[in-house]
């Protein structure tokens, strides 16, 4: 590992908490020999401010980690994702955990896990050269630009050697979700679960016209191209970035969807953090206890009252 002498710290002002633990950990890398920039994020600016840094560390909630991932993944930085809000699947680090999972970091002895991001193109008429590109590390949507409309978009998938055709698509939008994104906004549409070491695109259609769309997994080796038909009513659609970031898209644009050349290396994470979120957020609680007997699986017998 190389020398690390820069940081930069990722506020979240929507967080009280963010700024005076910020400066904490400001004083404890200084202590370090490590210099750290404070940024403060309010959720919805497009800024880069990651370059030039070693490490980047995010103090707020999943959300955070997002905008943090989209623009250090391209640059190689990894993430120390502090989680100030609920249980998050993506951020790990407890407030109180901080000191020793950063000490750890810096002593090269710390746990780390690799996420993969979508790499994002919109081409537009004739001319190949992307006319908006982006990074994801949860997933790209395409839905209508008013309310209560329905989209038209052709979707296909292509890999090395074929092309497969999906067809016309009629519904509320449409989701290209990475694992990590798989909890998100394509699970509350209905789509799987992944666990996020799975190298993978998740495909939902949102609200789909016909019953017969249904979410699809497919290789990351290969492409998803979305061509936009147009609105219901013959208007724009919007194409929405993590949540956070969006473009405005044209009757004709096709959205093509990649594996991101680079993944985001987060700092301190390890799959427990997934698991364990996902029992905390849907409640697992495994086979029926039977407090008669202390034993799972087990049911009252009949006749028992």
């Amino acid at each position: 590992m190389h020398k690390i002498s820069r940081a930069i710290a990722v506020v979240n002002t929507r967080k009280p908490e963010a700024a005076p633990l910020a400066e904490k950990i400001s004083a404890f890398l200084k202590a370090k020999g490590v210099s750290c920039c404070i940024f403060k994020y309010g959720g919805t600016e497009v800024e880069d401010p990651f370059h030039s840094y070693d490490f980047a560390i995010t103090l707020g909630g999943d959300g955070t980690v997002l905008f943090a991932a989209r623009y250090c993944a391209p640059r190689n930085i990894p993430v120390f994702p502090v989680n100030l809000g609920e249980f998050g699947f993506i951020a790990g680090i407890g407030p109180g955990l901080w000191q020793p999972s950063l000490e750890a970091y810096l002593d090269g002895v710390s746990h780390s896990t690799e996420r993969m991001l979508l790499k994002i193109d919109v081409i537009r008429g004739n001319d190949f050269r992307p006319v908006y590109s982006a990074y994801a590390l949860n997933d790209a949507a395409v839905s209508a630009g008013g309310v209560a409309k329905i989209v038209e978009f052709n979707v296909s998938y292509m890999d090395e050697s074929q092309t497969y055709p999906f067809g016309l698509f009629k519904a509320d939008g449409v989701i290209a979700a990475t694992p990590t994104g798989s909890t998100a906004y394509s699970a509350a549409a209905g789509g799987p679960i992944v666990s996020p070491d799975v190298s993978a695109f998740v495909l939902s259609p949102v609200c789909a016209f016909s019953l017969s769309s249904r979410p699809i997994v497919l290789p990351s080796s290969g492409r998803i191209f979305i061509n936009f038909s147009g609105g219901g009513n013959g208007g724009d659609a919007l194409l929405s970035i993590d949540g956070q970031e969006t473009f405005n898209l044209r009757k004709g644009d096709e959205i093509i969807v990649s594996k991101g050349e680079k993944a985001v290396r987060l700092i301190g994470c390890s799959p427990k953090i997934f698991y364990d979120a996902l029992r905390y957020k849907l409640n697992w609680s495994g086979a029926p206890f039977n407090a008669f007997s202390g034993k799972e699986g087990e049911t009252k017998p009949e006749g028992d009252s």
